[in-house]
């Protein structure tokens, strides 16, 4: 019996894939196809670029339209659709990635024709029913809500406030703003927005598993084939536009510990020449359990349970951040805060050690090459590449770009781009009468 998509291992040799992998135009887009090892299935992920406006408040227009694709198209009701899929043991997800919306699933080979005609009925014409409409806004307010309870998610949304526009896509709103702006959206607001800013713009598609490229790439031809553009330009702010350093406090006293975000924006961009020195950088300040904040902050001074940093936000189209994340409770608040600005700054000041660089060039490169071990990661990192704009063979080079840093170049990518004096704090929590705004 031929193994279904979920139960397939979809181990994939990771070694050389630019040499393996076939990338040509295929109707309206772009198609990179790997052939592996994995019996009979193939995993594929595709995305287009929507350019929504974040300033006219189209990220929920975006989530809406994206949340109906699946809910009926004007050929076949959401049953028949589902239905199609369930008899092929198939998976089709659809989603919206900021300035992209993206389709990702998994299918054996055979039933790949079937599948890749339900995922293109799906993104060109969905019906927008207008009960299913009402059903999928109840849905993201709800999420909205949800989103109201956790103290991470408050104050990463208003680090996010103090470091970019409302034009920014790294700039979150304030939930009652969300909330406020979902209740005013129609089903006609919803199928405007399709009708604008859904079509074949820089469209992608990766497939990965056990397939033929010629056979593929005439599937992928005749399911997306006359699939045209759309016309909305890109509005949105690539630079951040921090305010003056201060504090921003979301008060939930019924929660017993605070969120705490310290964070400034970056003038890099992914494909800067310095941002793997300050990548590495950054994961051996806050990357894992292993990194400096953690085994200060939370092994010797107890302070905390969770401690990271991270470059969030960075792409090759906007400007993104370097932020620490910590999460304490009411009583070492102070103190905490206080030692992880210690940590921060006597790293940069200091920089990493040559230990420190080694080990943690291991783990990255590890994990990568872990990373690349199924083909649905493949699928993910082959078109996340594409986005970028790289070429395929940086899908090998990056382990050896890596590899190849010097403690010199990442303490000076360090010493260049971090400035613990810049950090913006947001906290999100308990007592909030003790915590000054």
């Amino acid at each position: 019996m031929a193994p279904s998509p979920s139960s397939a291992s979809n181990t994939a040799a990771t070694p050389d894939l630019a040499s393996r992998i076939q990338d040509r135009p295929v109707g309206p887009g772009r198609l990179l196809t790997l052939r592996t090892s994995v019996d009979e299935v193939v995993s594929f992920r595709g995305s287009f670029v929507a350019n929504p406006d974040p300033a006219a408040g189209d990220g929920l227009r975006q989530k809406l339209t994206v949340s109906l694709l699946d809910k009926g198209t004007e050929q076949r009701d959401r049953f028949a659709l589902a239905r199609v899929l369930e008899d092929c043991g198939a998976t089709l997800n659809l989603s919206s990635d900021g300035l992209f919306v993206e389709m990702s699933g998994q299918a054996l080979i055979d039933d790949l024709p079937r599948v890749m005609d339900v995922a293109a009925e799906m993104l060109r014409t969905p019906a927008f029913d207008p009960e299913e409409f009402a059903k999928a806004r109840a849905q993201v307010a709800a999420d909205i809500q949800r989103r109201m309870e956790k103290t991470a998610a408050q104050a990463a949304a208003v680090l996010s406030q103090r470091l970019f526009s409302e034009g920014h896509p790294n700039h979150s709103p304030a939930p009652q703003t969300l909330l406020e702006r979902l209740q005013g959206l129609t089903v006609e607001d919803v199928r405007q927005y399709h009708d604008r800013h859904f079509g074949a713009t820089e469209w992608r598609l990766a497939m990965v598993g056990d397939l033929e490229h010629d056979a593929v790439a005439s599937v992928v031809g005749e399911a997306f084939g006359g699939w045209v553009s759309h016309e909305a330009p890109a509005v949105y702010e690539m630079e951040a536009a921090p305010e003056e350093v201060g504090r921003s406090v979301v008060p939930m006293p019924e929660k017993s510990n605070v969120d705490v975000r310290l964070g400034h924006a970056l003038p890099l961009r992914r494909d800067h020449d310095d941002y793997p020195a300050l990548y590495v950088g950054n994961y051996i300040l806050g990357g894992n359990f292993a990194a400096r904040l953690m085994s200060t902050v939370r092994d010797e001074q107890g302070l905390t349970y969770s401690i990271r940093s991270s470059l969030s936000g960075v792409t090759t189209q906007y400007a993104g951040s370097w932020q620490t994340s910590v999460t304490l409770s009411h009583d070492t608040l102070d103190e905490g805060i206080a030692a992880t600005r210690d940590v921060i700054r006597a790293f940069v000041s200091e920089g990493a050690t040559a230990d420190e660089l080694e080990d943690k060039k291991t783990t990255i490169t590890g994990s990568y090459t872990v990373g690349l071990a199924t083909t649905k990661r493949l699928a993910q990192s082959i078109l996340t590449n594409a986005e970028r704009g790289f070429d395929v063979s940086y899908l090998d080079r990056f382990p050896e770009e890596i590899e190849a840093l010097t403690l010199e170049e990442v303490n000076a990518a360090v010493q260049r781009y971090f400035d613990p004096e810049a950090l913006q704090e947001a906290l999100a929590g308990t007592r909030p009468e003790t915590i000054e705004a």
